[in-house]
């Protein structure tokens, strides 16, 4: 016997039509109109974006290949790069770099901020050191130049200073050594009678394209000159700094920042903030600030004495300012750190002197 198939149902074939019928197509969405002018709306926006980003890449593409323009904001202008190709030996004499730092400060008027105080400053033969010392001179201090064994630059910083109308004292040694220190400051207060300020300021800095290029020797000299000298220095001038005297310690834009081909130094200008930001915690009671200044690429002789002679002439003209700095245009900041009149509140601040705020 044939037995036939079962007839599908209407009902069925009917819901199955429907089904099929009611997908989704882009026609049946709902708020399609909306919906393509938001598209169109994002289309002109992404137009306009990647027009932007053209014109941005060819720019980036041109600066790549032309010198930035250097900023000039003093009073007179500065020397910009290209500056002369050179290489120093260290660690480095003031009296060989050309041109030579810019320290004078000529429109700088001293008001007798540090009248009768004393100073030491370390690294004080040339850059940085000898610009602060003059400022400080300037501003009534007496002030002892420690140097390692740049005699002429040390003597012509004494002469210097001797200039403003005050007392100047050089001190050769190496602050790594603190027997050392604790001599000099010893030998500062029998001259002067007293102490007032601390300036941690010599450094050691060599570059290492790779960590493995790093010696021990590399590592330990970075290590012992800037943040063992600075722990020295200042554990040999506690006893004679009282209320109202100050540390001030050199930093660096490479504390904050990193350098890859500086590792060592940066890592020692980063315990150096740390070191100031601590140590004017633990002296504060004692009414003694301690402060740091973190310049940016500065035109002293601690960079040729580092660098090859075409990368020095080139130094500074990344930084925001397109050019180093001088270093009299880095020593007012000290001399603030340094006056009770202008910093009695000012404790535990790292000061960055970089141009701008990438240095």
């Amino acid at each position: 016997m044939t037995v036939k198939k079962a007839s599908k149902s209407p009902a069925k074939s009917a819901e199955r039509s429907t089904k099929r019928s009611t997908r989704p197509t882009a026609t049946a969405s709902l708020g399609s109109a909306a919906a393509e002018r938001t598209a169109a709306r994002q289309r002109a926006i992404q137009k306009g974006i990647d027009a932007n980003q053209d014109v941005s890449a060819s720019n980036k593409a041109a600066k790549k290949t032309a010198r930035k323009t250097a900023v000039q904001a003093g009073p007179h202008g500065q020397p910009e790069n290209p500056l002369p190709k050179q290489h120093l030996l260290k660690p480095g004499r003031e009296s060989d770099l050309k041109p030579r730092p810019k320290f004078a400060a000529d429109g700088y008027l001293g008001s007798a901020k540090l009248e009768g105080m004393v100073a030491i400053v370390t690294g004080g033969d040339s850059g940085i050191g000898r610009a602060v010392a003059v400022l400080f001179a300037r501003e009534g201090a007496d002030v002892a130049v420690l140097y390692l064994n740049e005699h002429e630059d040390a003597l012509d910083t004494c002469r210097y200073v001797e200039q403003e109308g005050r007392r100047a004292l050089a001190i050769a040694g190496d602050v790594r050594d603190s027997k050392f220190c604790e001599a000099a400051v010893a030998r500062t207060v029998a001259q002067f009678g007293r102490l007032d300020v601390l300036v941690n300021n010599a450094a050691f800095q060599l570059h290492a394209e790779s960590l493995e290029d790093l010696s021990d020797a590399h590592l330990q000299e970075t290590l012992q000159t800037n943040i063992a000298g600075y722990f020295h220095m200042a554990r040999a001038a506690l006893p004679h700094l009282g209320q109202g005297a100050s540390i001030i310690n050199t930093g660096s834009e490479t504390g904050i920042f990193g350098n890859k081909h500086l590792l060592d130094y940066s890592a020692t200008k980063g315990a150096i903030h740390a070191f100031t930001k601590s140590l004017a915690s633990q002296l504060l009671p004692r009414g003694i600030r301690v402060n740091a200044v973190a310049p940016g690429p500065v035109w002293t002789p601690l960079n040729p004495a580092d660098k090859p002679a075409d990368a020095v002439a080139k130094f500074g003209q990344d930084s925001d300012m397109g050019r180093p700095a001088q270093p009299e245009e880095i020593s007012p900041a000290y001399v603030f750190l340094a006056a009770p009149v202008c910093a009695s509140y000012v404790n535990g601040v790292i000061l960055p002197v970089m141009g701008g705020p990438r240095g």
